[in-house]
């Protein structure tokens, strides 16, 4: 596996790690310094005029590829050295925290210690590089790979852990990475303790009110200035806000529906930057992509929107993913681990080299169609199910002769058979997925990085197997180190953002006075006479949040758990005043309802998932998805 796309883990460090780095960072010198002597000669050439070099013709392509691998040889000799000394120091993959902050810049920015050992002058924002000024993030070692990593291309993922082995301390540092497993809770072993850690990843990503609430915000804003323009479009929402599959940095998928002669792209991108909803140079337009999009940040909450133009089979998947998530319960818990899996290594969208999300719930769909056990929600191991995704899609499917299905309850296809159905004289991709809405489509047609993500998954699977394995009483002990943390880190940016997002739009959810609901709570040095002000607070209903989002009850006690033990407290004060008055015993009603409320909260909460009863995974379990005739 490619390091830039994992890590090292823990048991890797030592010696052997040390040693291998010395002989990598022997080869990259010298291989640098190759690459020196032709970039000289190539330089000596443009001076004189020329353009041959070695007495050849030198294509534009072939200048752009020795500059390219120049840039690689020369910064890898310099990645390799911070890994040595750090491994020097006894461990260089450990979480040291040593006071580095995260900034909230993506993975592609690098630390002030990566300048101070620059030999380069740092650029000017905007200024054109060269190979004797330093190079912009987006042209660093850590995007090496040409397919994925194309020269001029800015990357903004704060979830990306790309070249982790480099950036650990600028990355996971303040808060380890693991950030959904709970203190002093009683893991088990094993596949256990990874189904545990699953659930507990899944309680941790799952969108808050207030999130929720600023997307609400951000798509009614956007839609006012559609409506603006043209008073009689139609702004749908599709995609992972629709089906409650979105993770904190998701982006928003609108569609925009209306007449028009030819898409208005370019109008709608000057309005939004004129009316303040984005900055000029977050805003992409996509118009020769197979479906035209604006890509854009908005302004004050940072949240991405993606923009189409009459593309209403969206809203249809959308509405097809939400059925499958009511005929599996399990498939939204699956598919957030697998988001958060790609999403950190750069592959969650085709143009970066990987697949979309659209493409990977179906995957998962299909996989749990055809799964040889029947999948029980209340009784299957989430840890078992992960690793039979892994193995099936890492290392036994056969993307060349295969095509996937999810029509009348799954099936796989021929791929001789699914051309025969193409349309325009289309050949079936090497991830082929039969469209379940559109026939003669390919949802994979786009998907050029497949072999990547296959490679990504048959990587998650040899680390997480080697965990879970009952010899291995080190890896396999999941209250010492997290086993979901070998393949998933989520990174400091992201935790900032949601800190962030709490602290600056929680009166989106919070407002004073509002008619729409009351937690009955006096608010403090408010009280004139025997009239007394009460706070109101406006809680999102549960129809508006996705399915295992945090209910009402639990709003109350996660946005403001002062006043809603005061409340608490008011009421039973009520409640006994009551009792006196009518000379009752010391059992009210109002107790009843509070302590059915505590359970109903108890229910829901994180921890009630720790008695689920699992299946101990075996061997055979684990190895249970049967390979693929070809």
């Amino acid at each position: 596996m490619d390091p830039f796309v994992g890590w090292f883990q823990e048991e890797q460090e030592g010696p052997a790690l040390r040693t291998w780095c010395k002989i990598w960072e022997t080869n990259a010198h010298e291989m640098s310094q190759l690459l020196e002597q032709q970039n000289q000669q190539l330089q000596q050439q443009q001076l004189q005029g020329g353009n041959k070099l070695n007495n050849g013709a030198l294509s534009a392509r072939d200048r752009d590829s020795i500059q390219l691998l120049l840039q690689f040889g020369g910064n890898l000799r310099h990645n390799l050295n911070n890994n040595n000394g750090n491994n020097g120091n006894g461990n260089g993959n450990s979480n040291n925290s040593s006071g580095n902050t995260s900034s909230n810049n993506s993975i592609d920015s690098t630390s002030n210690n990566d300048s101070s050992h620059s030999h380069t002058p740092a650029t000017t924002p905007g200024e054109p590089t060269t190979l004797n000024t330093k190079m912009p993030s987006h042209e660093r070692t850590s995007y090496y790979n040409p397919s994925r990593r194309k020269i001029g291309r800015i990357v903004d993922n704060k979830a990306s852990t790309y070249n982790l082995n480099k950036h650990m301390n600028n990355l996971i540092s303040k808060y380890k990475g693991c950030p959904w497993r709970v203190p002093d809770f009683g893991y088990g072993r094993g596949v256990v303790g990874l189904h545990q850690e699953i659930e507990q990843f899944y309680n941790y990503v799952l969108p808050t009110p207030t999130e929720h609430a600023i997307r609400n915000e951000v798509v009614q804003r956007i839609e006012a200035v559609v409506h603006s323009i043209w008073p009689s479009a139609l702004v749908e929402i599709f995609g992972s806000f629709r089906t409650g599959l979105f993770l904190p940095t998701s982006d928003i998928d609108l569609v925009v529906i209306g007449l028009w002669d030819k898409m208005p792209l370019r109008t709608l991108e000057t309005e939004l930057i004129a009316r303040g909803i984005a900055e000029p140079h977050s805003v992409r337009v996509l118009d020769k992509a197979s479906v035209p999009i604006i890509k854009l940040t908005d302004r004050e909450t940072q949240v991405k929107v993606d923009i189409s133009f009459n593309m209403q089979s969206g809203v249809q998947s959308a509405e097809l993913i939400k059925k499958y998530k009511q005929e599996f319960p399990l498939l939204a818990k699956l598919v957030l681990v697998l988001k958060q899996f790609l999403l950190q290594r750069d592959l969650n969208e085709v143009f970066t080299g990987g697949i979309s999300s659209y493409s990977l719930i179906l995957m998962c769909i299909s996989f749990l169609q055809l799964h040889p056990r029947q999948v029980h929600a209340d009784t299957d191991n989430l840890g078992v199910l992960l690793l039979e995704f892994f193995e099936l899609y890492g290392r036994k499917f056969n993307y060349m002769k295969i095509g996937i299905s999810i029509k009348n309850g799954g099936r796989y296809i021929p791929k001789e058979d699914l051309q025969r159905d193409m349309i325009d004289g289309h050949r079936p991709s090497l991830l082929c997925i039969e469209d379940p809405l559109t026939p003669g489509n390919d949802i994979g047609r786009s998907s050029y990085g497949a072999l990547q993500v296959k490679q990504a998954f048959e990587y998650a699977y040899l680390m997480l197997s080697q965990a879970v394995s009952p010899l291995n009483n080190w890896a396999n002990d999941c209250t010492e180190r997290s086993i979901l943390g070998r393949i998933i880190r989520i990174t400091d940016d992201v935790i900032d953002y949601r800190e962030w997002i709490r602290e600056h739009f929680e009166h989106l959810v919070i407002t004073r006075h509002s008619p729409v609901a009351s937690l009955g709570t006096p608010s403090s040095g408010n009280v004139v006479g025997n009239t007394t002000k009460y706070m109101q607070i406006q809680l999102l209903p549960s129809a508006m949040l996705p399915a295992g989002a945090i209910t009402a009850q639990q709003q109350q006690m996660h946005l403001m758990p002062h006043l809603y033990h005061q409340s608490q407290q008011q009421q039973q004060a009520n409640a006994v005043l009551n009792s006196m008055r009518h000379r009752r015993g010391s059992t009210s009603s109002g107790d009843d309802s509070e302590d059915s409320k505590e359970c109903d909260a108890d229910s829901t909460s994180p921890t009630a998932t720790s008695g689920t009863t699992v299946n101990m995974a075996t061997t055979a379990n684990i190895h249970s998805v049967t390979r693929m005739d070809t």
